[in-house]
């Protein structure tokens, strides 16, 4: 995720280290007119304690850590001080959390009482465990003042009041602001003062707070903070000395991504050196590394930390919250999006108290990561009983580009373990899933449901993406109404008299059969004629990023979503590859081998980017596979090139300032900028960016391959895919889709590719997905109410559940996150309902609705539909087939004692894991590689002893090893 709250110990400490040292950002840097106070901070800690151990142990460790306070700052005996639980908890002066002009004796007593306890703010409770201990410092009202800087999409804004502490009231209705867009300077000290400071009379303290902010601006940049607070502001003047600024409150948020650029100074500002005060400018050591804290109410549980040390370790993503560890529903969901739309689906059904967890696995994850993600939920989900039972939803939107089977044979080997848990746990599973091999995974998932002792109900993509919900809660539900589907269901639910809620009747079709016969429910359009060579030189209208014509660059080496890419354009009757050539900087210029169809081709691959472009001048799209760290300067160089119309960018966790650098970059050339986080986006019969719309299997069911009427936008790629499903099943196709990326500030937004619809004559009507967190759908809104947007526009946001849950919850994306009820989802809906958008009462009833406007345009003949083309044939990879068990070839070598084909080495049967699990040792290893099987532990430790008597090869004592043996 990128912006998380941090302690308000650790943000001082940073000011405290960082205030006069980071570089400036202004036009000029300022002598500062402000004096810095000395660092006394002081932590009481007991975060390792748990409120469940007797009493008398808490005691222990509560007086531990104020002993451990009192040796480290012996300040704390001679002056007055302030204490204050430091969890992130706001208005603690309203809710009596906060002790103020107390001796270190008071001070003692006060924390004792209230640590490892449980206390309630608002609705919220939780246990106190963290507290700030620092001086008090006396002061007037009259010299409280507030100050904000917050990021925002176009730059950063400077709020300040100056009428600041507990009663500050509106800050945004009275707040003075300056903004400062991204990569600007900051204005010079006289302009801060004339925007933000004219209220206050006394020039030494007006300069005093000039130059505090423009500091305060430094380090808030150079450490990439995304939003810093100081309420209250004091400044103190004494006479012959500069006025001190104390900052006596403070909350603030770092970007937790950036922290491969600024972790190393994170971790210096938490030295012994920096909270001793010892530390001289620049000179401190590296200390622990930043702490992300739980919100107030929610505890990291032994559990979560683990799968985020998981997390950590893999290029996929592995989330877990526990919400209720007493809960009855369960969550195993692939993808940030769909974990939202489970977890609103379920909320809708009334059972929010019920739900257990929130998470998501996505990314491609091994089957050993999927395995130990599924056996932690596992343990959680069997440690009590319910006495309705309990239920596991294994759910998940169509991948583009994760394994299904690969992902399930973790699961499903976690299931097997946990078997006599689950029987005993009375739990019952649904699993709904699509993607690549899915059809292999679900097989899989079923025979293990007629083996396993407990009920396994599994669905593919023929059902609604959450019509598993209500089946799972025995509720009614709206899942799937209207899905008019015209695919035949190709895995029966053998466990079920009757298909699944909105899915079609079961058909007695082969399952392998294609179904190019299946009577559809809708019309489908003629393939659009082919463009003549002179089209195909004139230039596209600025609202058709994507043609047929469009050439791309990709930049990696990206080798499975190159042949995605080129197998796309083959079904789609293009005369050219998309792809025109690969980059990858960290090798020279070669060729690489891919398919055009049936046929091998050769694709250049370069080194440099600006020789790539000069060879195919013709490429206007770079498809940019650069990691997070790299992707910056990558980005940068290709928004250089002129004849770059659009980049999209597909890593996770870049830096929000990166980020909203590039996009200002890309607004000045005039380019698309897609992402990051994003798979990207599909032009069906045109033009399909990396892994968008998964395999060819999904393209072709979704009828990808020839352009319907619908035009889509959505932040989730996993959601995008599984728009392509819906919108197939209930209009006459999509004509365009982008995914814009899952962080708080994408490259373009909703409205950008909304104009864009609006504009494309051969675009009939627009779909909305969006999220919880973040402002762009009300600009969709306003764009609709000042007809800007006059086509019919269906939207839904997900993330109502959000509301339900008494703790803040970030759900998978980084920018899903409501930061106020502005952003909430709800908010959102009623907003663009209110704008005359066609708003669904959930997102089940989103099909219906899609095939209702639909209806209405073809009755209004805004669609005229058309006959549907001959489905194409669909070349296949030798090796995805045999994965698919669809051919067979003999081997060429023959090994009966190890299997490294899978994701695991085997010997004889037995996973290397489990080897080392259980500590066979040296015998046991050789009785399943030369016996073929698992010896008695007699044996084993008899072939140990052959091994130690004759280590010694040497003549001396061969007589000795043959009289032995």
């Amino acid at each position: 995720m990128s912006a998380k709250a941090i302690r308000e110990y650790d943000g001082k400490l940073l000011l405290a280290h960082y205030l006069l040292q980071s570089p400036t950002l202004a036009e000029e840097k300022p002598a500062a007119a402000f004096e810095q106070p000395a660092t006394r901070l002081a932590q009481v800690d007991v975060s390792h304690v748990s409120a469940a151990e007797p009493a008398d142990k808490i005691a222990e460790a509560v007086g531990a850590a104020l002993d451990r306070a009192e040796r480290q700052h012996p300040w704390l005996l001679t002056t007055k001080l302030v204490a204050k639980p430091d969890q992130l908890i706001k208005r603690r002066g309203k809710s009596g959390l906060l002790l103020l002009n107390a001796e270190w004796a008071a001070v003692r007593e006060w924390i004792r009482e209230r640590a490892v306890q449980e206390v309630s703010v608002g609705a919220i409770a939780g246990v106190l465990k963290t507290f700030l201990v620092e001086p008090f410092v006396p002061h007037g009202q009259d010299v409280e003042y507030y100050v904000c800087i917050q990021s925002h999409r176009e730059g950063d804004e400077i709020l300040f009041t100056h009428e600041g502490g507990i009663e500050v009231g509106d800050v945004d209705a009275k707040a003075q602001r300056l903004a400062v867009p991204i990569d600007q300077a900051l204005p010079a000290p006289a302009r801060i003062a004339a925007a933000l400071l004219a209220d206050i009379g006394s020039a030494s303290q007006r300069d005093a707070l000039a130059t505090f902010i423009e500091r305060l601006y430094a380090v808030y940049v150079d450490l990439n903070f995304t939003y810093l607070e100081i309420n209250p502001l004091v400044v103190l003047e004494a006479a012959g000395r500069a006025p001190q600024v104390v900052y006596l409150d403070l909350a603030a948020k770092l970007d937790q991504t950036a922290e491969f650029e600024s972790g190393d100074k994170w971790a210096r500002a938490r030295s012994d050196a920096v909270v001793l005060g010892a530390a001289a400018a620049g000179a401190a050591a590296a200390g622990p590394a930043m702490e992300f804290p739980a919100p107030f109410g929610r505890e990291l549980s032994r559990e979560e930390a683990y799968i985020q040390e998981l997390d950590a370790k893999t290029g996929a993503s592995l989330k877990l919250t526990i919400l209720n560890k007493e809960g009855r529903v369960w969550t195993m969901v692939a993808g940030g999006g769909a974990s939202v739309v489970y977890s609103d689906a379920i909320a809708a059904l009334g059972f929010a108290h019920e739900l257990a967890n929130y998470g998501e696995y996505s990314g491609a994850p091994s089957e050993t990561q999927t395995y130990e993600y599924a056996k932690t939920i596992l343990d959680l989900m069997t440690r009590t009983q319910h006495a309705d039972g309990k239920v596991l939803i294994i759910g998940g939107g169509i991948a583009n580009f994760t394994n299904v089977a690969t992902t399930f044979k973790g699961i499903i080997r976690a299931l097997r373990e946990y078997k006599q848990a689950l029987i005993a746990t009375n739990v019952r599973v649904f699993v709904r899933r699509a993607g690549p091999n899915w059809q292999e995974g679900l097989r899989a998932m079923r025979e293990l449901g007629e083996t396993l002792g407990i009920e396994i109900r599994v669905y593919g993509p023929e059902t609604h993406v959450t019509a598993i919900v209500p089946l799972a809660l025995g509720a009614a539900g709206a899942a799937g109404a209207g899905f008019k589907d015209t695919l035949a269901k190709q895995i029966p639910d053998s466990t079920a008299d009757t298909s699944a809620p909105g899915t079609p009747a079961q058909m007695d079709v082969d399952p392998l059969r294609s179904d190019a016969a299946a009577t559809p429910a809708v019309p489908r359009p003629a393939p659009a004629p082919a463009a003549d060579a002179a089209d195909a030189a004139a230039a596209a209208p600025w609202y058709s990023p994507f043609t047929a014509h469009t050439r791309a660059i990709v930049y990696g080496m990206q080798p499975r979503a190159v042949q995605g890419m080129l197998d796309f354009d083959f079904i789609c009757k293009r005369s050219v590859p998309s792809v025109a050539c690969m980059v990858y900087p960290f090798g020279g210029n070669h060729v690489q081998k891919f398919y055009w169809g049936t046929q091998e081709t050769l694709l250049p691959v370069f080194a440099s980017l600006a020789e790539a472009a000069a060879r195919f001048a013709d490429a206007d799209v770079v498809v940019n596979f650069a990691s997070c760290r790299s992707v910056f300067e990558s980005t940068r160089e290709m928004l250089a090139l002129p004849q770059i119309r659009t980049v999209a960018i597909i890593a996770e966790g870049v830096p929000e300032r990166h980020t909203r650098k590039l996009i200002g970059l890309a607004q000045a050339a005039n380019v698309t900028l897609i992402g990051p986080a994003t798979v990207g986006g599909i032009k069906p019969g045109c033009f399909k960016i990396g892994n968008t719309g998964g395999m060819m299997d999904n393209i072709a069911a979704s009828k990808l391959y020839r352009a319907g009427s619908v035009a889509y936008v959505s932040k989730s790629g996993g959601m995008s895919n599984e728009l392509n499903n819906i919108v197939a099943r209930t209009t006459d196709g999509v004509y365009e889709g982008v995914a814009i990326g899952g962080d708080r500030y994408p490259g373009t937004t909703f409205l950008d590719h909304m104009l864009r619809y609006e504009a494309d004559p051969a675009c009939k009507m627009l779909l909305l997905l969006g999220e919880v967190g973040g402002v762009e759908e009300y600009k969709v809104a306003e764009a609709v109410r000042a007809n800007r947007i006059t086509k019919p526009v269906v939207a839904w946001c997900i993330g109502t559940c959000a509301g339900m849950f008494e703790t803040e919850v970030q759900f998978g994306h980084a920018g899903a996150l409501a930061n106020s009820d502005r952003e909430t989802a709800d908010a959102k809906n009623a907003a663009m309902r209110a704008a005359g958008i066609r708003v669904p009462d959930t997102f089940e009833a989103l099909p219906a609705l899609l095939n209702q406007v639909y209806s209405e345009l073809v009755q209004q003949a805004v669609i005229v539909p058309q006959p549907e083309p001959e489905a194409p044939k669909i070349p296949i990879d030798y090796a995805w087939a045999q994965e698919l068990g669809l051919v067979r070839k003999p081997a060429s070598f023959v090994s009966t004692i190890c299997d490294d084909r899978g994701q695991e080495l085997l010997y004889a049967g037995m996973r290397i894991s489990d080897v080392f699990k259980e500590d066979i040792g040296i015998g046991g290893v050789l009785s399943l590689l030369w016996f073929k099987r698992r010896l008695p532990a007699y044996a084993c430790k008899f072939i140990e002893m052959v091994l130690m008597l004759t280590a010694d090869h040497g003549p001396a004592v061969s007589g000795a090893h043959n009289t032995i043996v």
